[in-house]
């Protein structure tokens, strides 16, 4: 059923890029066979490379910022004190454009994928440390208290109650983050590299190859679309709670 949504709704979209291309009439907007044919085509000459490295740096930075996120936001959603000791920093430095460093991290970690994975994690790190303190500080304390009856220690907590029930806004915050690692990754792909999707579709734009450079968006699209439902069926995994009280 959800397959047949996904395929109706790839049809109209498909549907509507012909259509505006066919009023648009430019060599700039190809219509959508024309980029499918060139989808295909590329793979064998590169694109399956550079969607591989785009796939390894948002997936190393998103995994990154879970483990630095989780765990800071969990301690500072429970600890009061801690938590109004470092808000200032969190509350300054979190509207920040991180995207602005970009030069600074090309500069010191040079322009591979240490300095690109480095900018996509701090962006995301900030979503995922605030998302994850403000669910872990609205915690149900009839949940802490019913384990803590039971002898449960501070990591009995942490492991048992504390992530379990902040596990759902933990990957609402992950999907959302998603959505700007695309973004900054694209970004951080156009410049001094020639590896990666970004870097793809900047030079079929550069050779005026439209056709190509929509093959390229057409796999930066799929690759976010794929991760998307990754996250979703992760969440339908591991929350199975949330299917039972709707």
């Amino acid at each position: 059923m959800m397959t047949a949504r996904y395929l109706t709704t790839g049809v109209v979209l498909l549907a509507l890029w012909w259509l505006v291309a066919f009023a648009i009439d430019h060599s700039a907007l190809p219509a959508p066979h024309r980029a499918l044919i060139s989808f295909y085509h590329q793979l064998d000459k590169g694109l399956i490379v550079h969607i591989g490295v785009s796939l390894y740096r948002v997936l190393v930075s998103l995994a990154l910022s879970l483990l630095l996120g989780v765990p800071l936001g969990l301690i500072l959603g429970r600890n009061r004190r801690l938590d109004s000791f470092l808000a200032p920093a969190i509350y300054l430095t979190f509207p920040i454009p991180k995207v602005v460093f970009m030069p600074v991290l090309f500069v010191l970690l040079g322009i591979g994928d240490l300095s690109k994975v480095v900018l996509i994690t701090l962006i995301v790190f900030y979503q995922v440390l605030v998302t994850t303190r403000d669910a872990a500080r609205h915690l149900e304390e009839a949940y802490v208290l019913s384990v803590q009856s039971l002898g449960a220690g501070t990591w009995e907590l942490y492991a048992h109650v504390y992530f379990p029930g902040c596990l759902p806004e933990i990957l609402t915050s992950l999907r959302l983050g998603l959505g700007t690692a695309m973004a900054v990754l694209f970004l951080t792909e156009t410049y001094a590299t020639r590896q990666g999707i970004g870097y793809f579709i900047m030079d079929a734009l550069s050779r005026m190859a439209y056709a190509d450079m929509f093959a390229g968006i057409l796999a930066m699209g799929l690759m976010g679309f794929f991760l998307y439902l990754v996250i979703d069926g992760l969440e339908k995994r591991v929350c199975l709670w949330k299917s039972l009280t709707k």
